[in-house]
């Protein structure tokens, strides 16, 4: 897989800086190698999220990463920065020549003057726009992980910190859910997120897969 795999990224990377350049400033391009865990960034051009090489996959890379090998192409989806801005993505998963996906090229385009615009419009025909969903785009992947457990802390209704082992279990199978331990170094994150040592999160991750089994 390595050889095929490290073919493909440096194939991609000058597609990188040509996509981003045909369609300028308010475009990003960013080539993702999950193999390189938390820190998958390899290449990036642009600046709509504001990471750089050795940056972290957001929660979109992470969907691909629960869904494995049969993800597939997640096109013109529209997501919010944390600084309000509204982009247009299109992820595309990498399959070496056995089909295993182990990377993605991701395309971010600004639009919020677009949607501005056509808030203006909605609000002058008297109807609201629908809520855009908010992603983490960082270079810290402690950030994904603070914001995919704070959202489990108000859907709950209590912090992490103060969960009994069974609410724990739960929380974690939808960290799960979400391609979370599929990164590697995520449990001492989340462990530290949680208050609890890691061999509780190992214990507690076994329990809830062993109980999705049955």
């Amino acid at each position: 897989m390595t050889a095929g795999a490290d073919a493909i990224l440096s194939a991609l990377r000058p597609v990188v800086d040509g996509i981003a350049a045909t369609f300028g400033p308010t475009c990003e391009v960013v080539l993702h190698d999950y193999r390189l865990g938390e820190r998958s960034v390899v290449a990036v051009a642009g600046s709509v999220t504001g990471r750089a090489v050795g940056g972290a996959l957001s929660e979109i890379g992470l969907a691909v990463l629960a869904q494995g090998d049969a993800a597939g192409n997640d096109l013109n989806y529209v997501s919010r920065t944390g600084d309000g801005r509204i982009v247009k993505s299109s992820t595309m998963p990498l399959r070496d020549g056995d089909g295993r996906v182990f990377g993605a090229l991701c395309v971010n385009v600004d639009v919020t003057a677009l949607r501005q615009a056509g808030d203006l419009l909605a609000a002058l025909a008297g109807t609201l726009p629908p809520q855009t969903p908010a992603t983490t785009f960082t270079n810290d992947f402690e950030d994904v992980v603070d914001a995919l457990v704070r959202a489990e802390e108000l859907a709950r209704g209590r912090p992490a910190a103060g969960l009994g082992r069974g609410e724990r279990i739960a929380l974690l199978r939808a960290l799960d859910e979400r391609g979370v331990f599929r990164v590697r170094n995520a449990v001492p994150r989340v462990a530290d997120r949680l208050g609890v040592s890691r061999s509780a999160v190992y214990a507690d991750l076994a329990e809830c897969r062993r109980e999705a089994q049955q």
